[in-house]
This record gives structure tokens, C-alpha cells and sequence, in this order.
């Protein structure tokens, strides 16, 4: 089978498309036909091998324990290990297997059984593929903060993967929703329902004196003060991805922050869930969520779609397309 394989950390420039062995699903495992798989930034810090953290989980020098990335995929049964309760040949799955092995970017996958959902008949594979881990996260750190219908929340990152999702979801929960991105964004977040939209080029919103009950940060840079001075009484920070110091300071001060301002920051611990996808299938089934895809690339183009994700101009997700007669 084809794939995109890297066996060093890097650029874009390292991933190569190759001829690889077909894998073999074990006894809890399916054998997947790949039709989609989407781009998250756990691809991108794992193909730069950063932080340097992770690289004590996949391998110090280079890559060891993965070498396709892909987590989000989105495809059809074509065989079931002895032991695989939940599906059977020709059904059409979707999840994240960030947990059970990577391998996205190729033409086959083999996953656990408890990683994946049944696809519905209304969801191409393509926007199948673009759900799972950034829904997820979005919806995951929505509940974390303790959202509620009427608050005033911000969603920083707003327009990419996870973002796009957050701002569908705030608004499903009946929240007053800001979205905060580059200028080229600012539509893009009105169009998903986006009551306020900041260009964080010309405004820094922990400084123009507004505050939120609920600040999820996608992309978390800025100082821990400067998020909590933006928090209502009582408001929440959840911190979804960003900077690795910021979040070792928060797994260390959240309990005294809580205590002496009530504010609780927040540190969100993704979990792929696949009762977290139904939910979210369901909502995409009765029009309350969509898929936000900026671009598609074929599988020969991975390289070149991770180099237009590194950029940070993608308008929701980059998804890799398989075609069906590969």
C-alpha cells in the first residue's frame, strides 16, 4: 500500500510517500480503507518533534514508535480481527486513533474496534474525517469551563479545526460568542455564528478591558495574569493547546488561583471519547454542527498540505483525501 512515511523529525520537506506492507488486523483490531484523514496540530508537533517533551514518548533523536502520522480518519471496514464485536466488512467508520497506533496518511489503517463510530449516510468521508479529534477537543474543554446558556465566552483560535467547532458549539449552547483571529479570519467567524469577531493583529483582548465567563484559548501564549484579568468573577480559563510553560503553571496554581478569585484556569487533558463523537454525530445529523474544510490534498500531497497547516492560514481543516480507486 502507499503512505507518507518520516523517519526523522522536521520540515515538511522530510515526509515521503512510499510503498509500505499492508498491515493485519490482531484479534480486536479492523482493517480500515482510508477514503479521508485531517490534519491536527499533534501531527505537525510530532513531525517537528515538539515540545520537546513528546519526543520522550515517540523517540528522543527521531521518530520510533510512529512513522505515518494521522489520527483522524475516516473509512471503510475491509476486514475484522477474530474478537471484533461492533462492526463488520463494508461498514463505514470514522475516529481518532491518536491512542491506538497514528497511520492516517496512508491507503489502509488498523485500529481498535473501541476507537472508532459508525459513519452516517449523510457525512461524506471527508467531513467525517475532519471530526473526530478537533470536535472533540472543542467540546470537551466547552464542558470543562462549565458553559452556560447567556455567558459571555471567547474562543481564541477561533477559525482553525478546533476552533470552527467551538464557536458552532457555544452558540448550540446559547452562549454570547467572540472569536479571536488573524484579519483574513474575521469572516470566516461571523459566518459560523460568531457575535463578536477580534483581529488579535491590532487588539489584545486580555487588555481592552472586557472580561468572560469562559475563555477557551486554542492556541495559549499569553501570561497567566493576563488571562485571569480578563475573566469575569467566578469565570473559567480552559486552555486547549499553546505554550508548554503556561500549561506546567497551571496544573501547578490552578487550586490557589480558585480559592483566593474563584477564576479556575484550566488545563484541558484531551481524551479521544467516542461517546463524545456520537454526540457531536448526532448534532451534525440534525444541521447544528458542520465540518469546516479549508482545502483538500491528495495522499502524494501530504507534505504540501502539512506545509499550508504549519502556516496558521488554514479557515477550519485540511483534509487529506484517499481516493477510492488507489
Amino acid at each position: 500500500m502507499k503512505a507518507v512515511v518520516f523517519t526523522e523529525y522536521g520540515l515538511p520537506d522530510v515526509l515521503e510517500l512510499k510503498e509500505v506492507e499492508k498491515p493485519v488486523p490482531k484479534d480486536n483490531e479492523v482493517l480500515i480503507k482510508i477514503y479521508a484523514a485531517s490534519i491536527n496540530s499533534w501531527d505537525w508537533e510530532l513531525l517537528r518533534g515538539t515540545p520537546y517533551p513528546n519526543r520522550l514518548m515517540f523517540g528522543l533523536f527521531k521518530p520510533s514508535k510512529i512513522s505515518i502520522l494521522g489520527c483522524d480518519i475516516a473509512g471503510r471496514v475491509e476486514a475484522v480481527g477474530e474478537n471484533v464485536k461492533q462492526f463488520r466488512p463494508s461498514d463505514e467508520v470514522f475516529g481518532d486513533i491518536s491512542q491506538v497506533g497514528w497511520g492516517g496518511f496512508a491507503e489502509y489503517v488498523c485500529a481498535s474496534e473501541n476507537a472508532l463510530t459508525l459513519k452516517p449516510a449523510s457525512m461524506t468521508f471527508e467531513q467525517a474525517a475532519a471530526i473526530p479529534q478537533a470536535a472533540v477537543l472543542a467540546l470537551q474543554g466547552l464542558r470543562l469551563g462549565k458553559i452556560q446558556s447567556g455567558q459571555k465566552i471567547l474562543i481564541n483560535g477561533a477559525s482553525g479545526g478546533a476552533g470552527s467547532f467551538a464557536i458552532q458549539l457555544a452558540k448550540w449552547f446559547g452562549a454570547e460568542v467572540t472569536g479571536v483571529d488573524r484579519t483574513n479570519k474575521l469572516e470566516s467567524m461571523y459566518s459560523l455564528g460568531a457575535d463578536h469577531v477580534i483581529d488579535f493583529t491590532t487588539e489584545d483582548f486580555t487588555k481592552n478591558g472586557q472580561c468572560y465567563d469562559l475563555i477557551l484559548d486554542m492556541m495559549a501564549q499569553r501570561s497567566y495574569f493576563d488571562y485571569k484579568r480578563a475573566l469575569s468573577p467566578e469565570g473559567n480559563f480552559v486552555m486547549v493547546g499553546g505554550s508548554m510553560s503556561l500549561a506546567t503553571l497551571l496544573l501547578m496554581m490552578n487550586r490557589f488561583t480558585s480559592k483566593v478569585s474563584g477564576k479556575k484556569m484550566l488545563l484541558l487533558l484531551h481524551k479521544p471519547d467516542t461517546t463524545d463523537l456520537d454526540f457531536l454525530k448526532k448534532l451534525f445529523e440534525d444541521v447544528k454542527v458542520k465540518s469546516v474544510i479549508d482545502k483538500l490534498y491528495p495522499l502524494a500531497e501530504v507534505a504540501d498540505a502539512m506545509r499550508y497547516f504549519g502556516e496558521g492560514q488554514a479557515k477550519g481543516k485540511v483534509v487529506i483525501t484517499i481516493q477510492e480507486d488507489s
